[in-house]
């Protein structure tokens, strides 16, 4: 059995489109996953938990679509090694970050265990989630709480598209 699952991505350290890029070949490249839709690349600043930091470097974000036969949790685990793979470094709670890979939504799932979450808790309120989510599946809805691209409209923010090729 298989599921559609939607992927966030977003890197603000170091070569930020060759680090999107890659992490789109890894993920494309994970057993059981194939990779169905690939955004655009859109550019933020970033996000803090105190709010936005124009001191720290901009995020280049984007979103892809796979169809898995990994469990959640499975998932996890292979993006996770993905993120350590390009020196992700879990030091500090929303930091900068060479690459963040996250679950958005999977196959309609919905999921409250320690180390994940299933629709993503923020990614209704998150214009850097949900702009590229409409790229690639725009009549799609964020379960519990509605269309994206009324979720989008309703954050007030336009994410920058940024020059480039076409992923992957």
């Amino acid at each position: 059995m298989s599921a559609l699952a939607v992927l966030a991505l977003g890197s603000n350290l170091g070569d930020r489109e060759e680090i999107i890029r890659a992490g789109v070949r890894d993920i494309a490249a994970l057993e059981g996953v194939e990779l169905t839709a690939a955004s655009g690349i859109v550019e933020t600043p970033a996000l803090k938990p105190d709010g936005v930091d124009t001191d720290a470097p901009a995020y280049l974000n984007a979103v892809v679509t796979v169809e898995t036969t990994l469990d959640p949790h499975e998932l996890l685990r292979a993006l996770n090694g993905i993120e350590r793979g390009h020196g992700r470094v879990r030091a500090e709670r929303w930091g900068d970050r060479t690459l963040d890979i996250d679950i958005i939504e999977f196959g309609g799932l919905t999921l409250n265990s320690p180390d994940l979450t299933v629709p993503h808790p923020r990614a209704g309120i998150r214009a850097f989630v949900l702009a590229p989510w409409l790229q690639v599946q725009p009549d799609a809805t964020l379960p519990a709480l509605g269309r994206i691209d009324e979720l989008l409209a309703a954050t007030g923010e336009t994410p920058s598209p940024y020059p480039a090729e076409p992923l992957p």
